[in-house]
């Protein structure tokens, strides 16, 4: 795990995002920028670390990060400019969240649109080679879980508190029987194609 993409950059931050395939909820980004005497070998991609993981090491970045912030943007935004656009919106939210201004940033992905005329880069599996790309991802991923947790409360006969409004068959068979919600992505196809059969 790198820690700077260029040394001469002093405040680097890492963005990325979680939930862009979802059916229900927000999309969710974060930016985090940590000073660079940090060390931490356990900040991984997200999506390599156990729930249990990714929740203690959400603490130690939130303590640790010389500044981070994270944003979500609603399914209501999502289907009005599409998943890419809301996404490139949340991370530039978060951006604009930090309370110390980068000089750099680090985007994991490949498409991104300018912020602030600051310079940036997008790194395809980002967050498997940048450490504060990694920890952004955590951070994404974490907060966008517990968001989900609290709306399965509300709405419990879609097994958001398991599936986190990914198309799950659970997932899919109650939208089929309860129909959507305002949490639902409308835009997407929420349903699988009804497969005609015929009789031969």
């Amino acid at each position: 795990m790198r820690f700077f993409y260029d040394k001469h950059n002093k405040h680097e931050a890492g963005c990325d995002e979680a939930g862009r395939g979802c059916l229900a909820g927000p999309v969710t980004a974060a930016a985090v920028i940590f000073d660079s005497n940090y060390k931490n070998k356990w900040i991984n991609d997200s999506k390599k670390l156990k729930e249990r993981d990714r929740n203690e090491l959400r603490i130690e970045i939130e303590q640790a990060a010389l500044s981070w912030a994270v944003a979500f943007v609603s399914p209501k935004i999502i289907d009005k400019i599409n998943i890419l656009n809301a996404s490139i919106m949340a991370m530039h939210q978060a951006l604009d969240g930090l309370e110390v201004v980068p000089d750099f940033i680090l985007v994991d992905g490949n498409r991104f649109k300018p912020y602030n005329n600051i310079p940036f880069e997008t790194i395809i599996k980002g967050d498997g080679k940048y450490m504060s790309i990694a920890a952004a991802s955590i951070l994404a991923k974490t907060h966008r879980d517990a968001y989900m947790t609290n709306l399965h409360r509300e709405f419990p006969e879609y097994d958001w508190l398991k599936n986190k409004g990914y198309p799950t068959k659970k997932h899919r068979e109650a939208i089929a029987k309860y129909g959507v919600t305002i949490h639902h992505r409308r835009s997407f196809n929420l349903l699988p194609p009804v497969q005609l059969k015929l009789d031969l």
